[in-house]
């Protein structure tokens, strides 16, 4: 498997899982990733059973152009029956391993995230098609994904499976509730698209025993502490940096519901939210706004509301901090759904028949 999603120790779980149903896994990373967040460094968590090593990165940081000059090496020496490939079919990465694998003998698959139907510019197109015509299996991380590739010319057998599950003994609720303000949380990236402008909005609707827990990075930490200011939310609103994954579990226990407000772009709208899941094993009451993936994942165990309407949020907010028996009804809803359909375990399980099938194994094999 190349991943560069797998340098967060968390999602590691999901490799364990894999290798525990019999697969001999070897598993590629970067040693960090840049984005306009800063660098994602590697960090080993979860580690039995298979091999996480770091293999070199060219371009990094640039999403459409990074690649992997030691990849074939590393083909040739492991001699993979399969390979995985969790990158975007129009990046240069994707086609590239595709290419190696296919000369190595490898039966090959790609992950895709992508749900909104874009048209890219040579040679990005003539990258894609390659792929899409080339590889032996796609994975979807949602059915909007699905649906994109299919519209984008891919005709192959195709698996709708999230990237990455949750573990539920990690994410569990914690108990009971201390005695604080209602405190509501976003982890997340600090970015235009999360919408954290109109969470400020809302909270400003609220009454002042109302408290906003934000922990992450990004650009957009200065004018989300001016916003502070010009809304009057001094001392009701804390902006903590990012943690590692292996912290994350205790945030979800400092607050009493978690908004995810992302705004559709033309280039972007929310494609899974990963928040969420996280959240609901937690027993943590979820509001999501309708962009993209978000509704799907909620399902009937959070609230959801107009992407944007900074009303509409703080109505939805204020319900869950008055009416205790929704909230306790919405975080066993929630718990619930996340531990029969977004587990690690579960991933690991549909990902294996994928590589079975690919191998030509019986599924139950």
């Amino acid at each position: 498997m190349l991943s560069r999603a797998c340098m967060v120790g968390i999602y590691q779980r999901k490799l364990e899982e894999i290798a525990a149903r019999g697969v001999e896994l070897l598993t590629l990373v970067p040693p960090y990733w840049r984005d306009g967040s800063g660098a994602t460094r590697l960090e080993r968590l979860h580690t039995r059973g298979y091999r996480l090593e770091t293999t070199a990165i060219r371009a990094n940081g640039h999403f459409h152009l990074h690649h992997f000059p030691e990849l074939g090496a590393a083909l040739r020496d492991f001699r993979p029956d399969v390979l995985h490939v969790d990158e975007e079919p129009y990046n240069l990465a994707a086609w590239q391993a595709l290419w190696l694998g296919r000369r190595a003998g490898c039966r090959t698959l790609f992950f895709c995230w992508q749900n909104i139907l874009r048209r890219y510019p040579p040679p990005f197109s003539l990258g894609e098609r390659y792929v899409l015509r080339g590889a032996d299996h796609a994975i979807a991380g949602t059915r909007g994904a699905a649906d994109v590739l299919r519209a984008r010319g891919y005709r192959g057998p195709l698996s709708v499976i999230p990237q990455f599950g949750v573990d539920p003994q990690r994410f569990r609720p914690a108990g009971e509730r201390p005695s604080r303000p209602f405190t509501i949380g976003y982890f997340g990236r600090f970015v235009p698209e999360k919408g954290l402008h109109s969470l400020l909005e809302a909270l400003a609707q609220l009454d002042r025993d109302c408290h906003l827990l934000a922990v992450g990075d990004g650009p957009l930490r200065p004018h989300l502490e001016t916003m502070v200011i010009q809304l009057n939310l001094h001392g009701r609103v804390r902006l903590e940096a990012a943690q590692p994954s292996s912290a994350m579990p205790a945030q979800y226990g400092r607050i009493d519901a978690l908004v995810l407000p992302s705004l559709t772009r033309r280039n972007w709208k929310e494609q899974f939210g990963r928040v969420l899941v996280e959240a609901m094993a937690s027993g943590v009451p979820v509001v999501g706004s309708d962009s993209g993936a978000i509704p799907d994942v909620i399902g009937d165990a959070g609230l959801v509301f107009p992407e944007g309407d900074a009303a509409a949020l703080a109505g939805q907010l204020r319900r869950l901090q008055r009416e205790d028996g929704l909230r306790r009804h919405l975080a066993q809803r929630g718990r619930e759904r996340a531990t029969r359909n977004f587990t690690h375990a579960g991933v690991a399980e549909a990902t294996v028949a994928v590589y079975r099938e690919l191998k030509g194994y019986p599924a139950s094999s």
